[in-house]
């Protein structure tokens, strides 16, 4: 039998991307002409790209901006990200524990596998370019008991598949609003997620 999963967001839940995100966006300014204030946009991170672009450039010129912007990814965004704190320490917990690691992300999943294998973060399945009630069918798909989100479209994801949303307030949304979105659990950040994983799969 496979054995079940923790499903994990990626953005501002394993890894702060802010730093990366930010350059990419300063990079598109540059390539298309259009302002697109970075400080402000990395501090909403979780929608998908569309839905940031659609606040800089015109209707029609949206998914020209995503193509232009996800071509300069991989040289800008990549590299200055950096893990979450305790997302490295999250991640061996699970494989103690003998359970799988699931990441299911708005990104595009090419470029989530970017990010994952620059920063040594191995994964048993990656789902990307899922949203809110998108993420859902792949949570379930994929044999995830948890789901562990910085946003409250992850709670939201993992209340529609059924299973315990675990929220991390290391993003945009509050511990108040993650658990009015249906969060079982919220944590500061990962850290203390290793005892509480414990607690929950093996019990005390």
């Amino acid at each position: 039998m496979t054995p079940p999963a923790v499903g994990f967001d990626l953005d501002m839940t394993l890894i702060d991307s802010r730093p990366g995100i930010h350059a990419a966006y300063r990079a598109l300014t540059a390539a298309t002409g259009v302002l697109v204030d970075a400080d402000l946009a990395v501090t909403r991170l979780g929608p998908p790209l569309r839905t940031e672009l659609s606040a800089w450039f015109p209707a029609e010129d949206v998914e020209e901006a995503v193509d232009t912007y996800r071509g300069l990814y991989p040289d800008y965004a990549i590299t200055p990200s950096v893990p979450t704190p305790g997302a490295i320490e999250a991640l061996a917990a699970v494989r103690e524990l003998g359970l799988r690691v699931v990441v299911v992300t708005s990104k595009l999943g090419r470029l989530a596998r970017l990010h994952l294998d620059h920063l040594g973060m191995v994964v048993d399945e990656l789902a990307g370019d899922l949203f809110a009630e998108g993420k859902a069918a792949a949570v379930t798909e994929h044999g995830v008991r948890w789901y562990v989100g910085d946003h409250t479209a992850d709670m939201i994801a993992a209340r529609t598949a059924g299973v315990p949303g675990i929220g991390v307030t290391t993003g945009p949304c509050s511990a108040h609003d993650l658990r009015a979105a249906g969060a079982s659990y919220v944590l500061p950040d990962l850290v203390p997620f290793p005892e509480l994983l414990r607690e929950i799969a093996v019990g005390p």
